[in-house]
């Protein structure tokens, strides 16, 4: 098996567009799932729902402290009763998860259901945090995407909650409002959640006894929002899956067809045969089966080419080498001969030689240069009619002229083709050179043009022995020779048509070369049609 240590080509795990495909994909879903994640919109809802329960519950509260925790003072109006309202204030809440804090119209702190008042003094309650359920690694990056979003959504500003150890209704914003008569309600931050209070005054006949301020924590809102959480990142978790797995397919399906082309196209970049062949990918009807066709073809014309470019080397070697094999064998000759009418014809034969040698050449040279300078010239708007009608002026002039004449088919407008006008000239100053060659000197040519169907069409007709039967398209090859007897040989170097075909399809045109019969069956002469696409 050949290898081929000169392919460039790297094997990787993962092809660049892979990378890209996978990339692109998993930020597109990152950017959902963070933004799912986020769910700010949502915990400010359960927040504003959770400070209008605690207000709601604050009410129902302070119209029961309003009537059984009150006393009479003569005169003096009425007041709350701390001992009865410690009692009713730890009964009121001992189901509800909240912390009550009762304030008397002074702003004294007589009572907090997270205190028990005793013989010992005053014992301080505090709850148990229950367990985490985002411990571990998915624990610590949630903590940390929520210390992003509170920076981001300006949570982190939040003023944080202090408590003193001697507690006033001046520490707590809410609790002077409520004294004023007013409900008021106040979030603050706590050991990276967060304490919602609600206050609202306890009132007997419009009468402002104290405040009553209900305050919780924002576990359960935290909890509800990390199920939340976990519920998108199991979803992500599939998404994830799914996305990968058709990013890899769909790479794979670019990738390893594209690879396949790149490896086919360095080993015929670097092969000498034919045997490295273009992947058939026709099966696919899409952009890299294009591809796979294309490069296909662009292959096999590289080829074609190179069998040209030998054929035209091989074709060169045997055209130049029969006049040099002359011209060697008249000069060999001249050298032994002494009569000088024989020197004098010798001379003659490599006069011809070199001239037809020169002729060669010159030809070979144009047909050489003839794709290269058709690649670089600009094409541009050319008229016909006054091409051709100069060129049969300068055929016609002179006394022994051939006779040629042009027809336009009652056609008065402008034959425009888009094209190299110099190099069209050259086909049909070709194609009537090689009318006159054959025509009688009584003979006439004839050049019609017309135009149908978007085409330009101009036929060269002469009255000469027409063209062999099976050769109307081997004479378009190159170095093809067919002269009339009357005709010196070498006078022509067989290229003038193989030229002139390769002008007229490099100007998305074709040439066609027929026999023409007259009524009697018999030939009449030859017709040569050049169709050129009609232009602007």
């Amino acid at each position: 098996m050949q290898t081929y240590p000169y392919l460039h080509i790297k094997k990787r795990t993962l092809s660049p567009i892979t990378r890209r495909i996978l990339a692109v994909n998993l930020l597109a879903l990152g950017i959902l799932v963070a933004g799912l994640l986020y769910l700010g919109e949502y915990r400010r809802s359960l927040v504003t729902g959770e400070l209008e329960a605690l207000n709601t519950q604050a009410d129902m509260f302070a119209a029961a402290l309003g009537e059984g925790a009150v006393s009479a003072e003569g005169f003096t109006g009425e007041r709350l009763v701390n001992e009865l309202v410690r009692q009713m204030v730890r009964r009121l809440v001992k189901t509800t998860g909240t912390r009550a804090r009762l304030f008397n119209n002074a702003g004294m702190l007589i009572a907090d259901s997270m205190a028990l008042v005793g013989p010992g003094g005053m014992v301080q309650i505090v709850d148990l945090p229950p367990p985490r359920l985002d411990t571990g690694y998915i624990g610590a990056v949630l903590d940390v995407y929520d210390l992003l979003a509170r920076w981001l959504s300006g949570e982190d500003q939040i003023r944080p909650y202090r408590e003193r150890p001697l507690q006033k209704a001046e520490d707590y914003d809410e609790a002077l409002a409520a004294l004023s008569g007013d409900n008021a309600g106040m979030v603050r931050s706590y050991n990276g959640g967060m304490i919602l209070s609600a206050a609202v005054p306890i009132r007997r006949y419009k009468q402002v006894l104290g405040a009553l301020m209900l305050s919780k924590d924002s576990r359960d809102i935290d909890e509800t929002v990390l199920q939340v959480r976990l519920d998108i990142l199991k979803v992500f978790a599939v998404a994830l899956a799914v996305t990968i797995g058709l990013s890899l397919y769909l790479a794979r399906t670019i990738a390893r067809p594209l690879r396949r082309l790149a490896e086919a196209a360095e080993k015929v970049r670097h092969g000498h045969h034919r045997r490295h062949a273009i992947p058939d990918m026709s099966e696919r009807n899409d952009e890299i089966g294009e591809l796979a066709k294309t490069l296909d073809d662009m292959t096999e014309s590289l080829w074609q080419r190179m069998d040209a470019i030998e054929s035209f080397a091989a074709d060169v070697a045997h055209e130049i080498k029969n006049p040099l094999t002359s011209l060697r064998s008249a000069v060999e000759t001249a050298a032994r001969v002494k009569n000088p009418d024989q020197q004098r014809e010798l001379m003659s034969i490599i006069k011809e030689d070199v001239l037809r040698l020169d002729r060669l050449i010159s030809d070979i040279s144009d047909a050489s240069r003839l794709d290269a300078e058709m690649s670089r010239a600009e094409e541009a708007p050319v008229d016909l009619r006054p091409m051709l009608a100069t060129l049969v002026s300068i055929y016609t002039a002179g006394d022994d002229a051939p006779r040629l004449r042009l027809e336009s088919g009652g056609v008065d407008s402008k034959l425009m083709v888009n094209g190299v006008e110099g190099r069209l000239a050259q086909v049909f100053r070709n194609i009537i050179a090689n009318a006159v060659s054959f025509s009688p000197k009584t003979g006439e040519i004839i050049i019609g043009v017309s135009s149908a169907d978007g085409w330009i069409i101009v036929n060269v007709d002469d009255q000469g022995p027409g063209i062999p039967e099976g050769k109307e398209q081997a004479i378009f090859d190159r170095f093809y020779s067919e002269r009339p007897e009357e005709e010196k040989f070498g006078t022509h170097s067989g290229l003038g048509l193989s030229i002139s075909k390769q002008i007229v399809e490099a100007h998305g045109g074709a040439i066609v070369a027929q026999t023409l019969k007259n009524e009697a069956g018999k030939t009449a002469g030859s017709r040569f049609t050049v169709r050129l696409p009609m232009g602007s």
